[in-house]
């Protein structure tokens, strides 16, 4: 199977990085190609992959093709591929925030050609994202394991409604930064109290990655799990109760509320 990437921006690239780190398709049935060849040329060359001379050509030899440009590009790029995409009949699969299966469909004029939408986050690039899925009706049973197969090789995988892929770009796409600022509070509380900000750092990321994978591995709840590291009168108690009461749960919700409200004013 070949899988093509039209568009090497950012989150093509950490997509590819994770599949070459995965090792799981040979990394010259990955073809490429960008605007710029200088850039994805390079791209290339440094991942082992396959550089091709255009997008038709990436159409033409891939089996699923990923559309990894801007949604106000897509247009143009389904105006030069779209015979391409009627005769071969590959998986189309759009990381563009914001264009509906529907527009997709009408864009490429072909009624019957299977397509998926997926929103990746950036860290599939270390094999730990998280991406969401959703397809038309053409897209059989095989095809959709196809894609949740490649994937998987980057994160975990869910399937959602459209109309909750706002809501998964909040909770998933935005939300690195809002952790990254999480570790940060933390790791600058640690050097408030004498440790170095690298020690620091280090210590704040590593309690977040495991807490993080106890949720995952655990069939309790987070707030069960709060419960068990919390003991009676103790420090963590103190440190939660002083926590809520300055809004940290709140804050949390606003600022995803906040995400939503922007991407759906983009979408305007």
């Amino acid at each position: 199977m070949k899988i093509g990437f039209i568009g090497v921006g950012n989150m093509a690239q950490a997509m590819i990085k994770g599949l070459v780190k995965a090792d799981q398709i040979a990394t010259t049935d990955i073809l490429v190609h960008g605007a710029h060849p200088a850039n994805y040329e390079a791209f290339a060359a440094e991942q082992h992959i396959t550089p091709v001379a255009d997008n038709i050509a990436v159409v033409a030899q891939a089996d699923i093709v990923f559309l990894a440009v801007k949604p106000y590009i897509v247009p143009l790029i389904l105006e030069e591929t779209g015979a391409a995409f009627k005769e071969k009949q590959p998986l189309m699969v759009s990381m563009a925030a914001g264009l509906s299966l529907a527009k997709l469909s009408q864009q490429v004029d072909a009624d019957n050609l299977p397509i998926l939408r997926i929103m990746p986050n950036v860290n599939v690039a270390n094999r730990a994202g998280i991406t969401a899925v959703v397809g038309n009706a053409q897209v059989s049973a095989d095809q959709l394991k196809s894609v949740k197969d490649v994937l998987s090789q980057i994160g975990g995988v869910v399937e959602i409604g459209e109309k909750d892929f706002t809501t998964f770009s909040a909770l998933a796409g935005s939300s690195p930064a809002f952790v990254y600022l999480f570790i940060d509070s933390m790791a600058r509380a640690g050097v408030k109290h004498g440790l170095t900000k690298k020690a620091a750092t280090e210590i704040a990321a590593q309690a977040v990655l495991g807490s993080a994978q106890n949720v995952l591995l655990s069939d309790d709840s987070p707030w069960d799990l709060i419960d068990k590291v919390s003991s009676p009168g103790g420090t963590t108690v103190a440190g939660l109760l002083a926590m809520e009461e300055a809004g940290l749960m709140s804050a949390v919700v606003k600022g995803i509320d906040a995400t939503i409200e922007k991407d759906l004013e983009s979408q305007k």
